[in-house]
């Protein structure tokens, strides 16, 4: 991959990396979570771009896409300001420790042990999904800076991880589904922004390649349309594939930490 620049014969490169930001980026926008890893995957499976050139990359899409991201969720009113007075702080905090990791040490030792605790999170979220009472009110969450400072940590150190680590757990707490999802996305954008920055001191612009272009691109078409879905999709389903996604990114990132 080569340093950000974006000529004709390009555009036709793009193209693949505009999809899986739309994708990816419609699935974060509607559930919370997954565009880092859908495209952290891409970028160091496939592609084979190092990992703290892929993590700098994607945090520099998500400063886009998650700020496109947060002003629907914000406009479709899916957003606990409380909640994210708590989660924003501890998350950048974490992510600039994550970052610094990244950059200088090898941090890939903790994922399996993350990946397998995320897999089982999704089993008992699909559980608790199908078991939904209506009825019930949502809980407010009582365990929020410590886990705003890990999820910001391993995202940084991961190249993903914020929404899966941050959004299950306060859904595993019985948080209501909607603005769980909205305050994390919010949240989000202060994570990301202070991650591209640390990534930028640490690694210099060469660290951010041609594919943040096209997974900006896609990211920017899908966001409103995630914060439209969060709100209109019933708690009980929105759970329901919270689960689906988390178990299933989370199962491939965890084979892949063992090969």
């Amino acid at each position: 991959m080569t340093p950000l620049e974006v000529t004709p014969e390009h555009l036709q490169a793009l193209v693949p990396f505009i999809v899986v930001g739309f994708l990816a980026q419609l699935i974060d926008g509607a559930l919370g979570m997954a565009f880092g890893v859908i495209t952290s995957t891409l970028l160091v499976g496939v592609l084979g771009v190092p990992p703290a050139r892929a993590s700098a990359s994607v945090h520099l899409v998500e400063a886009f896409t998650t700020a496109a991201s947060g002003i629907s969720h914000i406009v479709q009113r899916n957003v606990d300001w409380r909640l994210f007075s708590r989660l924003a702080l501890p998350g950048m905090a974490g992510g600039i420790g994550g970052a610094y990791l990244l950059s200088n040490i090898n941090g890939a030792l903790a994922r399996p042990f993350v990946t397998g605790y995320l897999v089982l999170a999704g089993l008992y979220l699909g559980w608790r999904a199908w078991r939904m009472r209506t009825d019930l009110p949502p809980r407010r969450a009582k365990v929020v800076a410590p886990l705003g400072l890990v999820g910001g940590f391993l995202d940084a150190a991961g190249g993903g991880g914020w929404g899966p680590v941050v959004s299950s757990n306060l859904l595993l707490q019985g948080t209501d589904p909607r603005t769980t999802i909205g305050t994390v996305n919010v949240a989000e954008f202060a994570l990301t922004l202070t991650i591209s920055l640390a990534f930028l001191v640490s690694l210099g612009l060469t660290a951010f390649t041609t594919a943040a272009v096209g997974l900006i691109i896609g990211g920017l078409l899908a966001a409103p349309l995630g914060a439209v879905l969060a709100k209109r999709v019933r708690p009980r389903v929105l759970l329901g594939a919270v689960s689906v996604v988390l178990v299933v990114t989370s199962t491939y990132g965890f084979v892949s930490s063992l090969g």
